[in-house]
């Protein structure tokens, strides 16, 4: 069996830009995506960190990291698909919490950097779940 947990905030650091924004196409914004091996005595699991950035000029406007986790059961195989799933899921949930905590925010009219799952290279990540 797979268990999803909650997806834990562990950075939002927002500095308002000094200056008004006068075109919004100058802020930039990168995504990062990091998975860790997790273990307990009776299951295995993976943990997805991502993070994202937004800049003005050079000048960081947000900080925002969250990590999201998979607990499995010794003996469930997980295949790249399922894999792949399980790393987008954890990103759905990562955007849903920015655009909730957006608000209020120069970034409110921003959206995340969209995760590809074609871009994503499974075949060094399964080894974590043997």
């Amino acid at each position: 069996m797979t268990e999803q947990t909650e997806l834990v905030l562990s950075k939002w650091e927002y500095t308002p830009p000094q200056s008004a924004i006068a075109d919004e196409e100058k802020i930039v914004s990168t995504l990062s995506l990091n998975v860790m091996k997790k273990r307990a005595p009776t299951k295995k699991g993976i943990a997805c960190r991502f993070g994202c950035r937004f800049v003005f000029e050079n000048e960081p406007i947000l900080e925002y990291v969250a990590e999201d986790s998979y607990v499995i059961d010794f003996e469930d195989v997980i295949d790249s698909n399922e894999l792949l799933n399980m790393i987008m899921n954890s990103y759905s949930k990562f955007a849903e919490k920015f655009d909730f905590r957006k608000l209020g925010t120069v970034l409110q009219n921003r959206s995340i950097t969209s995760l590809d799952r074609n871009s994503i290279d499974v075949e060094p990540i399964l080894p974590l779940l043997k």
